[in-house]
């Protein structure tokens, strides 16, 4: 079910604390993707997003999507204890409401270079505009299950075989068309499709991928792992109508 969350001017699929599975610009509204040329630590993050919305006379509330990069997977109790840091921010700009929070969400940890603290990769927002499509953010995610808060529910946990990745992949995608339909989209409509993982997926690109028209233009591969330790392979997906660069010297 599409939730509304009027004050951003978008909806979007109830997800768990830290994040929603998703988002779609409501009638009359776009997403802009915008990302910076490198990862701002995650506080100057937030205080970039704020001054880029703010320049562009967009409200807090029309923030719609963060994309963010930590120096290494978290154990699950360890990402628990993280995103009450990052929620609290989002309390504070009036966007997480009764316990809701609309914001879509990737978090990766990359495994060549990563950010010697957790940093803002990326975000997206609204802005007033028709468009012929309507535009769309999936949120980042991996082999377990929507809604599960037991490790062991993660799918061929600790399994690495060739089989093992594939059973990854094949859930993976499933997942993202589960949350392509929640929101009325599809790989058709999308503009920006990207994986993250640190293992050979070369072998399951064809049948697992492509054969599902996932890639229209084909995808991005971040050499990252997924954000919390035993999950391997993750996936997100946007179809939005800009996409901006942001140089950070220019924002104060």
């Amino acid at each position: 079910m599409l939730l509304e969350f009027a004050p951003g001017g978008y909806q979007y699929l109830k997800g768990g604390f830290p994040y929603s599975r998703g988002v779609v610009a409501a009638e009359g509204h776009a997403i802009v993707h915008a990302r910076f040329r490198a990862p701002v630590a995650l506080a100057a993050g937030f205080e970039k997003v704020h001054a880029h919305l703010t320049a562009t006379g967009r409200p807090l509330t029309a923030l719609c999507g963060m994309e963010l990069r930590s120096p290494q997977p978290f154990s699950f109790e360890g990402f628990k204890e993280f995103n009450k840091g990052y929620v609290a921010v989002l309390e504070q700009w009036g966007i997480v409401r009764d316990g809701l929070n609309p914001v879509a969400r990737t978090n990766v940890a990359p495994e060549v270079g990563p950010p010697a603290e957790p940093s803002l990769y990326a975000f997206s927002y609204t802005i007033p505009e028709q468009t012929a499509t309507t535009d769309f953010v999936v949120s980042g995610g991996g082999e377990w299950p929507d809604g599960s808060r037991d490790p062991l529910d993660v799918i061929r946990r600790n399994d690495l075989s060739p089989d093992g990745l594939r059973e990854k992949i094949s859930f993976v995608m499933g997942l993202m068309e589960d949350r392509l339909h929640g929101l009325g989209a599809s790989w058709a409509r999308s503009t920006a499709m990207q994986v993250y993982t640190v293992h050979n997926i070369h072998p399951f690109i064809a049948t697992e991928i492509a054969a599902r028209s996932a890639s229209p233009h084909g995808f991005i591969w971040h050499y990252s792992r997924p954000p919390i330790v035993t999950i391997e392979y993750e996936m997100d997906v946007r179809g939005v109508s800009q996409e901006v660069m942001i140089d950070t010297s220019m924002l104060t």
